[in-house]
């Protein structure tokens, strides 16, 4: 049977995005031309023009490809979760798996995205209204973490949002090229002090103490 016309577009897209997929995570957005990633999908040009615009559209539907695959596995972590530290932990372990899933992991384009709205001055409001759209996903799960467990953020929400989200990009850099500096409680550990729990440290201590004085 002879496919529409709609499942041939639908087929040329799926191509274009996982050969620039693959090209830009394993050689950079910058390194690789418009013919590069119609060359790997067996496309012309003119298809990667027609269905995203140019290189910067097929990035920036991978990275929201991504992005939206990461928030539904990190939604699904939280939703299983029974309080606020578990929330804490889901959020990052989620994180870290969906940044690690794929081959090539999304994150890797989500910095290339950052390196070409670092450097064209252009891309850098859109990149900027996505992050704010993030925060302020993130402000409003948050105020309601807090107060379900009475917690008290070190921060205001928007602002404890745009700190969670730095935390959760730079570490997730640094893990990537040393795991080993980067375990998964010292992550873990960040995001509660934002939350203003007490350190589990200090609170092995005091348990201690309490212990000790009753013996």
């Amino acid at each position: 049977m002879a496919r529409t016309q709609e499942q041939r577009k639908a087929d040329t897209r799926s191509r274009l995005l996982a050969a620039a997929s693959d090209l830009f995570a394993r050689r950079g957005f910058h390194a690789v031309s418009t013919e590069a990633v119609a060359d790997a999908a067996d496309r012309t040009t003119g298809a990667v023009y027609s269905h995203f615009g140019g290189k910067e559209g097929l990035l920036l539907a991978l990275a929201e490809a991504g992005e939206t695959m990461a928030a539904v596995q990190v939604g699904d972590a939280l939703d299983a979760a029974d309080d606020l530290e578990g929330r804490l932990a889901a959020l990052w372990t989620a994180f870290v798996a969906s940044s690690d899933e794929g081959a090539p992991a999304w994150m890797l384009l989500e910095h290339e995205l950052w390196l070409y709205a670092a450097r064209n001055p252009e891309a850098a409001p859109g990149l900027a209204h996505r992050y704010d759209g993030v925060r302020n996903v993130m402000a409003g799960a948050f105020k309601q973490w807090a107060d379900e467990s009475g917690a008290t953020m070190t921060a205001p929400p928007r602002r404890t949002a745009a700190l969670v989200l730095a935390m959760l990009l730079g570490l997730e850099m640094q893990r990537r090229v040393d795991p080993d500096a980067i375990p998964d409680d010292l992550a873990i550990e960040a995001l509660r002090v934002l939350f203003g729990l007490e350190p589990r440290a200090s609170r092995s201590r005091s348990t201690r103490r309490t212990t000790s004085a009753a013996g």
